[in-house]
């Protein structure tokens, strides 16, 4: 399951306009003038893959404490904010319970901008989909989001209208996501996290998660390595807790 955070740059246009005592004056005023920058198109496709140590989700491991491998596409409408995206990755935990299938796939919605200067939103529904989980109870799950920036820290709510990955009797649980992601030096960018699952109806699944980690983006390819908690215990069959403490490398590519 993917955080959904998958960013897309938007670009302001470089405007002058300075006053002249004649025609001649402006035109060369203006011809001084730094060029405008750039327009960033108005849609935009943007593909991604990654390599993971570790598929860790909300805290709890999807890949059995083993590596995954994953990719997805985006789409973004710049001038309304509207996008579109989906995002594949391998997955253990439904054989593990029991299931028969060995990938997730998301498929995800919405629209974003800002509410004013420094303060941006994010808005839309993500559907999880595991084809032919074969699960008793479908691990199938849609969940509505909201997310409120302030710089670079934000808080995100996520709502079940479904059961919660195959839960019996989860409908609307929730999630509440509040993270920072944080330049602390030469393109560095600390990750901070915590996270609160609220399953309904299941009080003893509920439980938090946090996680502290480092970006990098090298050009080639971006680099990270995050420490990753949950308070729960959640158990493997051959008894691995997927939800210990444990550090994940994962290298991706944005193209």
């Amino acid at each position: 399951m993917k955080n959904l955070s998958k960013n897309m740059t938007v670009a302001a246009a470089l405007a002058f306009a300075m006053s002249a005592m004649c025609g001649t004056a402006m035109a060369q005023e203006a011809a001084a003038a730094p060029a405008a920058a750039e327009a960033v198109p108005d849609n935009v496709v943007a593909y991604n893959v990654a390599l993971s140590s570790d598929y860790r989700y909300r805290g709890i491991s999807q890949s059995r404490l083993k590596p995954a491998i994953s990719g997805g596409a985006d789409y973004t409408n710049n001038p309304t904010g509207l996008y579109l995206g989906t995002w594949l990755s391998s997955i253990k935990w439904i054989k593990d319970g029991g299931g028969d299938t060995n990938f997730e796939w998301d498929i995800y919605g919405g629209k974003r901008g800002e509410i004013t200067e420094g303060v941006s939103y994010d808005v839309g529904g993500l559907y999880y989909f595991y084809p032919s989980n074969g699960l008793s109870t479908n691990a199938n799950t849609f969940e509505l989001y909201g997310q409120v920036g302030f710089g670079p820290v934000y808080i995100k709510y996520s709502h079940s209208t479904t059961n919660l990955f195959g839960v019996a009797d989860s409908k609307n649980s929730g999630y509440l996501d509040v993270g920072a992601n944080v330049e602390v030096h030469d393109g560095y960018m600390l990750n901070l996290h915590a996270g609160r699952q609220k399953v309904e109806h299941n009080n003893t699944l509920s439980y938090n998660d946090f996680k502290i980690g480092v970006t990098k983006d090298y050009g080639v390819a971006t680099v990270s390595l995050a420490a990753v908690k949950a308070n729960i215990e959640s158990f493997a069959p051959n008894g691995k807790n997927l939800a210990k403490t444990g550090l994940v490398l994962s290298v991706s590519k944005t193209f």
